[in-house]
């Protein structure tokens, strides 16, 4: 009883010591992403050392990940503008977010345009994503939300699940 008590403690030592098998796994680039910090610098290379080339003020902004440097220090990104640039890997989220395009995006009740419009949201507003299939994603604005088709949206692929 007592070995077996031994190695289970042994065992849950080794497992604690490595890293999860998550962490050691990186994303397949392109995906989406987005600002974690409410003031984010783009760089144009991967260090400290380059020149800033933008200072985003904008936290849950989306961004598209291109390239991973270092085991995720840093990114390179590109923004809802296409600017392309490095950002520090610590303030990059997983969240996803999204920016509503060129015209108004209507939120609606259900996945489909003959559900029930609950809200509109202008060019430019951004919130987070779920529920993401057939073209259309659960859009949430500071707890207004709705389903909104992924065509008015940047952040998000066309046929992409969630």
């Amino acid at each position: 009883m007592r070995i077996g008590a031994g190695l289970a403690i042994a065992g849950a030592a080794i497992a604690l010591s490595v890293p999860a098998v998550g962490a050691l796994v990186q994303k397949k680039t392109p995906y989406f992403a987005s600002i974690a910090a409410g003031k984010a610098r783009m760089r144009t290379g991967p260090g400290r050392t380059y020149p800033a080339s933008w200072m985003y003020q904008r936290a849950d902004l989306p961004v598209r990940v291109l390239a991973v440097f270092e085991k995720g220090s840093w990114y390179k990104v590109e923004d809802p503008d296409g600017t392309v640039g490095w950002i520090l890997g610590a303030l990059i989220s997983d969240t996803r977010t999204a920016m509503v395009r060129e015209q108004v995006a209507e939120l609606r009740d259900t996945p489909r345009v003959a559900g029930r419009l609950n809200w509109r949201a202008a060019p430019g507003v951004i919130g987070r994503l779920s529920k993401c299939a057939r073209g259309w994603c659960h859009f949430d604005v500071r707890g207004r939300g709705g389903y909104v088709e992924t065509s008015a949206l940047w952040g998000v692929d066309a046929n992409e699940t969630l």
